[in-house]
Formats: C-alpha cells, sequence, structure tokens
C-alpha cells in the first residue's frame, strides 16, 4: 500500500469517528509534509511498509534544522503516533513503528496575557466594529478563535445568556454562560449589525458571510502595534488572559476548566500565573 493511501484512510476514519474538522486538518498537513518529504528523500512514490524509524528521525532532524519549535515537533510526534496506532490496529502494517519514537523534551515558558486593563486598552484601540465585538466575546468567554468563528447564529442564545459550542475541540459540546457585559455588547451587535446580514455564522462580514481567523489575529497585532506594545497579542492570547484574570480572581480552577473545554486539569493549571507580589501575599499568611 503506497503511504498516501495509508494517508487517505487514515483521514477517512477521523472523519467517519467525527473528530473535529481541526484536528483532521492538523494531522492530514502533517502526514502529507512527512510524505512530500520522504518523496524528495528517495525520488519515488513512497510505499507504506518502506517506511522506517530512520525516516522518522531524519524528518523531524530536517524538522528542527528549518527551525521549528519543539512544542510543533512534538505535536508531529502525537500525529504520528495515532496514525500508526490506526494502521497496525487495523492490520495495514505488521509493526507500530512510532511506539519507538524518542519523545521531545519541551522546554515550559510563561505564557503571555494580558490584565484586564491591558485587554479593555486593547478593545477601545480597535476600530473595526465587527472585530471588536469578535475580541470582546473571545476576553469574556474564552472560546477558541475557531470555536468562535464558526458559532451559527442559533448558538447564540442571548434570551437564556448562553453560548453553546458545538463540535468544539475533540469533537466535545459546552455551554458557557454570556458574562453580563458581553450580554449588552451581543445584543446591540445583533440589533444594529447582524440582522443586514444574511449568514448562518453569528460573527460575518457582508462581503464574504464569514470571518477568517487570519484577519482577526492580523488586527489584533496592528492594534497592539499601535498601542506601542512589544508583546505579541494574538486571539489565543485572548483565551490566556481570560482563564488568567479569573484564576488570578480567585475562581476555582476547576470551574475555568469547565469554561475552557479542557479535559484534563493539567492543562489549565498552565494559567496559574504568579508574580512577586502574590508570592509575598503567599508567604506572608504564615
Amino acid at each position: 500500500m503506497l503511504l498516501n493511501d495509508a494517508i487517505n484512510k487514515f483521514t477517512y476514519h477521523l472523519t467517519i469517528t467525527n473528530k473535529s474538522k481541526e484536528t483532521i486538518k492538523s494531522y492530514t498537513s502533517d502526514l502529507t509534509a512527512f510524505e512530500h518529504f520522504l518523496e524528495w528523500k528517495y525520488n519515488c512514490a513512497v510505499y507504506l511498509s518502506d517506511v522506517t524509524m530512520v525516516d522518522i528521525d531524519d524528518y523531524l532532524y530536517e524538522l528542527k534544522k528549518k527551525k521549528l519549535s519543539s512544542a510543533s515537533r512534538s505535536r508531529q510526534i502525537y500525529t504520528f503516533r495515532s496514525f500508526w496506532s490506526y494502521l497496525y490496529k487495523n492490520k495495514f502494517c505488521e509493526w507500530n513503528i512510532a511506539m519507538s519514537i524518542e519523545p521531545i523534551k519541551i522546554q515550559r515558558t510563561e505564557r503571555t496575557f494580558l490584565s484586564s486593563e491591558e485587554a479593555h486598552a486593547l478593545i477601545n484601540a480597535i476600530e473595526h466594529p465587527l472585530i471588536k465585538t469578535v475580541v470582546q466575546t473571545l476576553f469574556y468567554t474564552g472560546l477558541r478563535i475557531s470555536e468562535c468563528l464558526n458559532l451559527k447564529v442559533k448558538d447564540v442564545d442571548i434570551e437564556n445568556k448562553v453560548i453553546h459550542i458545538i463540535n468544539g475541540k475533540g469533537s466535545k459540546n459546552r455551554d458557557i454562560p454570556i458574562n453580563v457585559n458581553l450580554l449588552s455588547i451581543l445584543k446591540n451587535y445583533v440589533e444594529t449589525y447582524k440582522c443586514s446580514i444574511k449568514s448562518n455564522y453569528f460573527f460575518a462580514t457582508e462581503k464574504s458571510g464569514s470571518l477568517s481567523a487570519p484577519y482577526v489575529n492580523r488586527v489584533l497585532n496592528d492594534t497592539a502595534h499601535t498601542l506601542g506594545w512589544k508583546k505579541h497579542v494574538s486571539a489565543h492570547i485572548l483565551r490566556h488572559s481570560f482563564a488568567s484574570n479569573l484564576i488570578k480572581n480567585g475562581v476555582n480552577l476547576v470551574y475555568v476548566q469547565k469554561l475552557l473545554g479542557h479535559s484534563n486539569l493539567k492543562v489549565t493549571s498552565i494559567y496559574t500565573h504568579a508574580n512577586m507580589d502574590d508570592l509575598n501575599k503567599c508567604i506572608n499568611v504564615l
């Protein structure tokens, strides 16, 4: 079986098992790039049975030479493990070679986040009314940018003050209560802007009927530069900011986990930033 055929079977498997669009896109992109590397290496189409651990090591080394981050290279390993696990279970290969891949050590760094004051300064500086509403929604809900821009009109229940996330990361559904500050913003958005846009998407431009994540991130970064900030600001930074500010204000970590849609509390714990003032308060409790 050609490696390309195996990738197609795996993609089909991901689709019929209801994996999220982002997961399917990510895994397919990783495996296609690996296939192209092997075709370049051997100057021919590659059969699945011919792929070895050396090929995987060579590919990961090539990614390192291209200065791909350790986190991105580690994600590739998860892709390979999932791919070969599927192939081995379904008897498309004799060995699960991905089990032998050595994990890549990831250097954990303190994540950037915005204080509540910085977030509001950023929001006030955004001139585009649609993008401003999207950014306010991200900051007050902690939604992933994909979740936010994939919201349908029916998913935003203003009357009952809840946002329904359908098929979020890991194909999970969850409900997010609408913050009291965000409620009036969304009501105004629906009454003054959305009512004239014919699109099933809640956030959409009149021209395209949707909104792209790169455009939102570009406006965010440009606005941060306008404010004279050196820190990189993106939609994901707003998600960090949502979680970090909740925890800083004493919200239980388990509640934050539920709001973010994390399956593991350990993942949520990365948002527990501690500065010297916080540490001083802790040490003086004794």
